[in-house]
């Protein structure tokens, strides 16, 4: 009782220190975080799409059931409008379960390891050749097609603790997993195998998207870090040592899908819109619980609890389930495409794509210090109640960037929860539902439904 006593002195306290019109946002924010925290649908609709459904990688039978769940969720909440935006994918399928082995004379040691998205496969009988470690694509150029033709080449640069936001590490650590295999093609590898995109030191290989362009297509692997670390200590010891690897993907035709859509009109702005997002699909490992069932749960949360609070928001505010983020990146690009087409006014757009963590605040693309100095000075007070008031310059997200070619003027902006464990569970068999925290859940919920609200009242001219 007297922690409740003391956080509603400090949300009265806030409140009395800001100005009349300030006052009554914090007000209308405090229903929002009481309807989510005590009424939120959040938890329990990310149960049903983990459990119910599961993985959900384009192109799959798991994607399209999501869909039409997604559809009828929707529906049932009563928004002006839902509807499905179609959009071709890619179906790329990962296969009988992948076998990779180190070997050191006759000693066979198994690991852990899962084939990228997008991998060809090895023969069937599978790839066996020495191995070269390297940790940097330009490695390869300096090592030239003499030392790298004919070798399994393995990228083993680890995250970069030093960074405290730990999606800063996930980026200047990808490249190797995007890149490196098209790059060890040109110089005659016959396979890539990549340290997991991680922090953590466990026994689950991290999966994720590998983009060959117009490179020869050789078979790629993603290695747990215990394996990673294992692999590089024997060839410490040995020099010599080679790698068995067999993957059984293969891409098949493009496929039909969707981006499910919701809205609620505007009273007053009938073709300026406000989006907020998240991605449907999800890699096929795991139920795919943070990346991103938590995103598209909040999202739609956002216009139930507008709509159960009765709020008429002035700009069209549009929830999408963006189809194809995690391999081809087509839902997005189609949801651009036909706000062009149809000629609306994008205010802003925020996508919710890092996990479902305690909320820490948000950042906007291309942000200049005039405007994160008004934006903090007039918001950030009203924010600091739920801690979630880090208001700064940074990304926004993937599904919402084709947005910036086609409303040159549109805020992107990228909410932004506690990242330290997002890498851990990022792309493995561990994306479960059970690792995800109601109360946290909720929390974000309710901060990007109070940020899109003061954007709806306020606009975003700072």
């Amino acid at each position: 009782m007297k922690l409740k006593s003391a956080a509603l002195a400090l949300i009265a306290g806030v409140t009395l220190s800001l100005s009349a019109h300030a006052q009554q946002d914090s007000l209308m924010m405090r229903k929002i975080f009481d309807e989510a925290l005590v009424n939120g649908k959040c938890y329990d609709n990310l149960r049903y799409l983990c459990k119910q459904i599961g993985p959900r990688l384009s192109g799959s039978a798991g994607a399209q059931k999501a869909v039409a769940w997604s559809k009828k969720l929707m529906d049932s909440y009563g928004f002006d409008r839902v509807y499905l935006q179609e959009v071709m994918v890619p179906h790329w399928v990962r296969g009988e379960k992948e076998q990779g082995k180190i070997i050191v004379g006759k000693t066979e040691v198994p690991v852990a390891l899962a084939a990228l998205g997008g991998s060809v496969a090895t023969p069937k009988t599978g790839i066996t050749a020495e191995v070269i470690e390297l940790h940097s694509l330009q490695e390869l150029q300096s090592l030239g097609e003499d030392k790298i033709k004919g070798k399994i080449v393995f990228f083993n640069r680890p995250f970069d603790e030093r960074f405290i936001e730990a999606g800063e590490a996930y980026g200047t650590a990808g490249d190797q997993r995007n890149a490196g295999p098209a790059a060890a093609a040109k110089y005659g590898a016959v396979a890539v195998i990549v340290r997991s995109l991680t922090s953590a030191l466990d026994n689950y290989p991290h999966t994720g998207g590998t983009n060959y362009g117009t490179s020869p297509k050789i078979p790629a692997a993603a290695i747990s870090t215990i394996a990673a670390n294992k692999l590089s200590d024997l060839l410490k010891q040995n020099g010599k040592v080679k790698f068995f690897l067999k993957d059984n993907c293969q891409t098949l035709p493009n496929v039909l899908s969707y981006n499910v859509i919701g809205e609620i009109k505007g009273s007053a702005n009938n073709n300026k819109y406000i989006t907020v997002g998240g991605h449907l699909d999800s890699w096929d490992l795991a139920e795919g619980a943070h990346d991103d069932g938590t995103g598209v749960m909040q999202s739609v949360e956002v216009l139930r609890i507008f709509k159960t609070l009765g709020y008429k928001p002035k700009n069209n505010i549009r929830a999408v389930f963006f189809m194809n983020e995690e391999n081809g990146h087509k839902g997005g690009l189609k949801y651009a495409e036909q706000a062009l087409k149809d000629k609306e006014e994008h205010i802003a757009a925020i996508e919710t794509d890092e996990g479902g963590f305690t909320p820490r605040g948000f950042s906007f693309e291309g942000a200049n210090a005039a405007f994160l100095k008004g934006i903090n000075q007039q918001w950030k007070k009203l924010f600091e109640p739920y801690e979630a008031d880090r208001l700064v310059a940074g990304g926004s997200g993937t599904d919402i960037g084709p947005l910036r070619d086609s409303f040159p003027g549109i805020n992107l902006i990228g909410f932004r929860p506690d990242s330290q464990r997002y890498f851990d569970i990022h792309h493995t068999p561990n994306d479960v539902f059970e690792n995800v925290n109601k109360r946290e859940l909720e929390l974000g919920a309710a901060t990007i439904t109070s940020l899109i609200y003061l954007i709806d009242q306020h606009g975003l001219n700072f």
